[in-house]
C-alpha cells in the first residue's frame, strides 16, 4: 500500500496453522499411522482433518457470541474432535487415544521453507507468533519443529481470537513497539484483513496447497478481489529477500 515503508518495520508476527506449518499433511499422516495400529482401512483421513479444521471458526464464533465459555485452542479443538469421531467411525477410540489426537496440532510439521525463512528474517528482525493457537501449544510445536522464535504470542493472552483488534493491537503493545512498526505475517486474508482494521502492515504469504492439492493455484478460500496487501511473498524466504535479509 502507498504508505508502507519497509524501513519502518522493527518486528514481525506470524499467523502458524497454514502459515507456518501444514496442518492437512500432518493431521493426515498422523492419522494414518493410527489406523494402521489400530487395522483401520475404512476412515477417510484426509476428510477427517479438513472437517476438523472446518469446525474451527464456528467454535471460535459460539465462543465469541457467549453460547459456549471461552476457552483455548485445545479445549475447542477437543470439543470439535469429540463431534467428529462418530461420523469417521473413531468411537472406539480411549479418552488416552483421544486426548493424544488432539495432541496432534502439537505436532505439526513446517513447511520446507518456514525454518530457513523465519531464521533469515530473524537476523534483523524481532519474530514472534501471533496465532489463536494457545501458547502451551505453541511451545510445543516450536520445540519439536525447532521454529526459532524470538517470543510465542498467542491471542489466548488477551483472551480474544483472531481477527479481533485485541490481539493484534496486544501484541504490538507486548512487543513494545508502534502499532505501524509491527509487520502481521499470514497466508490467510482474513486475518490480515483483521490486522489492517487495527493499523498493521500487512504481508500475504501464498500457500496455495494449505487445504491439499492445487494443480490450479486457486487462491485462498477466504480472499476477496478488492484484497491489498503491503507485501505478497511466494514463500518465507521470498519474504526475507522483500525485507532485506
Amino acid at each position: 500500500m502507498s504508505s508502507f515503508d519497509v524501513r519502518t518495520i522493527r518486528a514481525l508476527v506470524f499467523d502458524v496453522f497454514g502459515t507456518v506449518v501444514d496442518w492437512r499433511a500432518s493431521i493426515v499422516r498422523e492419522g494414518e499411522a493410527l489406523g494402521r495400529a489400530k487395522g483401520w482401512t475404512q476412515v477417510d483421513w484426509p476428510a477427517f482433518a479438513d472437517a476438523w479444521r472446518a469446525g474451527y471458526q464456528p467454535a471460535m464464533q459460539r465462543a465469541r457470541s457467549g453460547e459456549i465459555e471461552w476457552t483455548n485452542v485445545d479445549g475447542l479443538h477437543r470439543h470439535i474432535l469429540d463431534t467428529l469421531l462418530p461420523r469417521f467411525g473413531l468411537e472406539a477410540l480411549s479418552e488416552a487415544e483421544r486426548a493424544d489426537l488432539n495432541r496432534v496440532w502439537h505436532r505439526l510439521d513446517p513447511w520446507p521453507d518456514a525454518i530457513a525463512g523465519l531464521q533469515r528474517l530473524k537476523t534483523r528482525y524481532l519474530i514472534s507468533t501471533l496465532s489463536n493457537g494457545n501458547i502451551a501449544l505453541l511451545v510445543n510445536m516450536a520445540k519439536r519443529a525447532g521454529l526459532p522464535w524470538d517470543c510465542v504470542l498467542s491471542a489466548e493472552i488477551m483472551k480474544h481470537y483472531k481477527p479481533d483488534p485485541e490481539v493484534y493491537q496486544g501484541a504490538a503493545q507486548l512487543l513494545g513497539v508502534e502499532r505501524a512498526q509491527l509487520l502481521m505475517v499470514a497466508a490467510h486474508p482474513s486475518d490480515l484483513r483483521g490486522a489492517q482494521r487495527a493499523g498493521l502492515p500487512t504481508a500475504l504469504v501464498h500457500r496455495p496447497h494449505e487445504y491439499g492439492p492445487n494443480p490450479g493455484g486457486a487462491p485462498a478460500p477466504d480472499a476477496l478481489p478488492d484484497d491489498r496487501f503491503d507485501l505478497v511473498a511466494t514463500d518465507f524466504g521470498d519474504l526475507a529477500r522483500q525485507l532485506g535479509t
